[in-house]
């Protein structure tokens, strides 16, 4: 059997992850190959399947000879747009006040927590996507009062999920978040202002 062959552990995948993290902020890939490289790279089983996501990329050494066919990708690799990525270890991360919100993020945090806070934002689309891959990590989203929250699209391992917000399912409000993606024992959380929670109650809606 060749070295390509061989299964891969979480711990390789991981490290692949963070090579493709790190080529985004070399602006080697898009947004959108990195989101599709690592689908392939979460769902490979060797070290072939798993080597296919780098075998392009400079400066990365693969293991298993010889090294798998080049894939093809489409579109040539270009910087991720600034602010589309929100990427933390062991740390904490606080989004407040008048902050561009792009149409689409990216989270892939590890260990750390995340607070968006929507109230202030500078929102560009009515309609904005959050696309996760964190680990042992909370996310807290804070919405307007006519927000909703779409939490139906996440893949859970041993996490939790708590939406305090209307889905969307009558109607989606002047904001709505789409999020979707794989949370690995960690929280997310969508919630409004504790003043809206408030009146809310208090008047039964």
């Amino acid at each position: 059997m060749g070295d390509r062959d061989l299964r891969v552990s979480d711990a390789e995948r991981e490290h692949v992850g963070m090579l493709l993290q790190r080529a985004v902020g070399l602006g080697m890939l898009s947004l959108g190959e990195f989101t599709e490289r690592m689908d392939t790279a979460l769902a490979a089983k060797t070290r072939g399947e798993l080597n296919a996501v780098l075998v392009d990329l400079p400066g990365v050494r693969l293991s298993g000879h010889p090294q798998p066919p080049r894939p093809s990708y489409a579109r040539p690799p270009q910087p991720a747009p600034a602010g589309n990525v929100i990427r933390s270890r062991l740390s904490s991360i606080n989004r407040r006040g008048r902050w561009q919100v792009p149409p689409s993020l990216y989270l892939s945090n590890h260990m750390s927590s995340v607070n968006l806070d929507f109230t202030e934002a500078i929102m560009s689309t009515q309609i904005v996507e959050l696309r996760i891959d964190d680990f042992c990590s909370s996310l807290t989203l804070i919405v307007p009062g006519e927000a909703t929250v779409d939490l139906d699209g996440l893949e859970l391992t041993g996490s939790s999920v708590t939406n305090k917000v209307r889905s969307g399912g009558t109607g989606i409000g002047a904001l709505h978040l789409v999020v979707h993606g794989k949370l690995r024992f960690g929280s997310v959380t969508a919630k409004y202002p504790f003043g809206v929670q408030w009146r809310r109650l208090v008047s039964g809606a």
